[in-house]
């Protein structure tokens, strides 16, 4: 009787001892599973900071700031996923996107038909278009048809601005494409008299008149239509769905439309 206690007491003292051992390892793996999960939910996301009011720096702490940093910072808390934020040269978005080296680029970028060959597009948030501007005292440029063949015309890389200039530069209308990597030091070149004219977004035009009153002004009418769009790699189609999902979230709870009051914008239905 005494040797069965004693076998009963060493089977038990072995079952709790493996009852904690899968304990300890059930517990590990749930620890390794929810690791991995969080990894997989931080994207990187890419902006060139010179396109107020969409893509721009705060002037006193100097990080980046702007629509669609509130916008996609909106989106990611909606969908429960985490963004590392990334400065980047316009002309170098598509490229990093489509070596993987970032997963998002949110800024204010046309969602054009030979973009949309490279990457997939969000639903779009934003109707724009491109604007002829000049120093604020310039009577003789009154639109695109008043450039003439003696004058120099900006744009900034990688956008539409910049390939109409380039396109007039082309076709002999003037004598040279600026063309800029930012369009701060655009702006400034137009001021001094570098440059004649900017081709450029009409809602990041007006931000800088603003920012600078009586010293630019826009002339002519609007060339053409764009609509902005935030970008993924093509084929990740669970990252667009979750802006695609966010974005319309945040419009059915309100958030979106603050957003765009914020910085000045309208919300198109």
């Amino acid at each position: 009787m005494k040797k069965l206690n004693s076998s009963l007491k060493l089977i038990l003292l072995l079952l709790l001892v493996l009852a904690f051992a899968l304990s300890g390892c059930s517990s590990k793996a749930e620890k390794t599973d929810e690791s991995a999960e969080a990894a997989a939910a931080v994207y990187k996301v890419a902006m060139e900071p010179t396109f107020p009011p969409f893509d721009t720096t705060d002037p006193q702490t100097g990080e980046l700031t702007g629509f669609d940093y509130d916008m996609m910072n909106a989106i990611a808390a909606d969908q429960g996923f985490e963004l590392e934020w990334v400065n980047m040269g316009f002309d170098g978005l598509i490229p990093a996107l489509q070596a993987g080296n970032i997963d998002i680029i949110a800024s204010g970028m046309d969602a054009r038909p030979d973009r949309r060959e490279k990457v997939d597009f969000s639903t779009t948030y934003y109707d724009s278009g491109l604007v002829v501007a000049v120093k604020a005292d310039n009577t003789t440029i009154t639109g695109m048809d008043s450039l003439t063949a003696d004058m120099k015309v900006g744009g900034q890389i990688g956008t539409s601005g910049g390939d109409q200039a380039q396109k007039l530069a082309d076709e002999g209308k003037v004598a040279e494409a600026k063309i800029y990597n930012g369009l701060d030091v655009a702006f400034m070149d137009l001021q001094n008299g570098t440059i004649q004219a900017i081709i450029n977004d009409k809602p990041v035009t007006e931000a800088y008149i603003l920012a600078k009153p009586d010293t630019i002004k826009i002339v002519g009418d609007i060339l053409n239509s764009e609509s902005y769009g935030y970008a993924v790699k093509k084929g990740n189609a669970e990252l667009l769905d979750k802006i695609n999902q966010g974005m319309q979230n945040l419009k059915d709870k309100g958030e979106l439309q603050a957003i765009y009051e914020k910085w000045g914008l309208t919300l198109e239905d």
